[in-house]
């Protein structure tokens, strides 16, 4: 167990996006993975080299610890942190730390780096890697929701902080916390808002996002697991993905109702990256090794395996999403902690390379955030390098590198950062334990 780490906020792609709730303008990177959580940057206008060092940094902020990611809508940047007040914090896999400290949502000018307001709520920890939240908030219109690591949510009023509702999930659904945190990035469609939690009969839970009131409770498993809700479309239906120590699984986004249900067993429960969506295909992979290919049905909600991943093929994430382009898959495979490209149509590995994750060599969950824009892609490395790089079927190929933020969180004994970082108003705004900074990406 001491050689498995989940990481998990970061989770961490994704992951398969169907139209979401989630107003804001294109230059916004509202929720988790950007605005439709694919991974994809929209925004023209950005620099085909990076810029020095100097010249790029817009501001830093000092904040506390944490694994969550950074949230961007209407000139706004939105996180979470963990201020330790007391307790013994070590990066254990198999060992829960208990805490006495303060959880914090901020809320910050994205073109200073003023905090423009903060809430605070005490929040004792009993997990494993306590840096901190995990969940990224998510920004819908004038709302913003936040999860932290114990099952506090919270709707906000985006504008002035005022707590519009809240709720413990631990307590309210009689689960506990899982080892590693709550970690599924909750999910707003139309006027509902979709968390994963744990309990009997209540790993997928459906909220009213206005008052916080239960619409639906569904599915039980041993552990509720760390991945966040998706949505797609596809068999003239729209599905709601759910993905539990257990098996992948489809329902109803209005009752809750199952539509299908796939096994998919990762170890030690680490369902963590939601599953792509690609044209007709449905593609899932965590620790294990465990990776599967569905293809969807086109006439109703339904799905065909065709094929599973053995130990030299595809792709097994666990820290931080994938991306597919042009049917290939792009992403860092947990044990070897190497980027991967792999042939999506059959799992074929195409080539690897450690140069942007761990650098030179082969270490667990070596981390690597992939964000493509336009005909290239910005890499975000757990060494605290932001990267441009091009990824084709036949290479890596790197055109430039940025040292950003310095790694101040802990993995097998080697310095990390492990949080998604958000691209906005050509800017990339990333975090650590100790600061929150902005660097500029727009093109001259």
């Amino acid at each position: 167990m001491a050689r498995w780490i989940p990481f998990l906020s970061v989770c961490s792609g994704l992951l398969a996006a169907g139209a979401m709730g989630t107003t804001a303008c294109a230059a916004d990177w509202p929720q988790w993975l950007g605005p439709n959580r694919d991974s994809v940057w929209p925004e023209t206008g950005i620099t085909r080299t990076l810029p020095k060092k100097d010249a790029a940094i817009k501001w830093r902020t000092p904040i506390a610890g944490g694994y969550a990611g950074p949230a961007v809508a209407r000139g706004r940047v939105y996180v979470t942190d963990y201020v330790r007040t007391a307790g013994e914090a070590f990066n254990n896999p198999g060992r829960r730390a208990r805490l006495q400290g303060n959880e914090r949502v901020l809320c910050l000018s994205a073109e200073t780096g003023e905090i423009l307001w903060k809430h605070e709520y005490h929040c004792p920890y009993e997990i494993s890697y306590p840096a901190g939240p995990r969940a990224t908030p998510t920004v819908d219109g004038d709302r913003v929701y936040t999860l932290g690591a114990e099952g506090h949510l919270f709707c906000f009023d985006a504008q002035t902080g005022r707590v519009l509702w809240s709720k413990q999930l631990r307590d309210e659904y009689k689960t506990r916390t899982p080892i590693w945190g709550f970690s599924a990035h909750p999910l707003v469609d139309g006027d509902t808002l979709f968390c994963v939690v744990g309990g009997k009969g209540s790993v997928a839970v459906a909220f009213n996002k206005y008052t916080g009131q239960e619409r639906w409770r569904a599915l039980s498993a041993r552990e509720p697991g760390y991945c966040a809700p998706a949505l797609i479309t596809a068999g003239g239906r729209k599905q709601l993905l759910i993905w539990h120590v257990e098996s992948l699984n489809s329902l109803d986004p209005k009752t809750g109702k199952l539509f299908w249900s796939v096994p998919l067993r990762p170890s030690y429960g680490m369902s963590i990256i939601p599953p792509l969506r690609y044209g007709d295909y449905l593609f899932a992979s965590g620790i294990g090794p465990v990776a599967v290919l569905l293809r969807l049905d086109p006439n109703k909600p339904a799905v065909r395996e065709l094929w599973r991943g053995k130990p030299k093929t595809a792709l097994y994430s666990a820290t931080c999403a994938p991306i597919i382009n042009d049917g290939v898959i792009y992403g860092a495979t947990c044990r070897r902690g190497s980027l991967v490209a792999a042939r999506l149509e059959t799992g074929e590995r195409l080539w690897e390379t450690f140069q942007p994750t761990t650098g030179s060599r082969r270490a667990s969950y070596g981390t690597v955030f992939i964000v493509k824009n336009q005909d290239r892609f910005f890499l975000f490395s757990e060494t605290g390098d932001l990267i441009l790089a091009k990824l084709t079927p036949e290479k890596y190929e790197e055109l430039d590198r940025l040292h950003v933020l310095e790694p101040t969180g802990e993995a097998f004994g080697r310095s990390v950062v492990w949080s998604h970082p958000a691209f906005a108003n050509k800017c990339m705004f990333a975090r650590n334990d100790k600061e929150i900074v902005c660097v500029s990406l727009a093109a001259d």
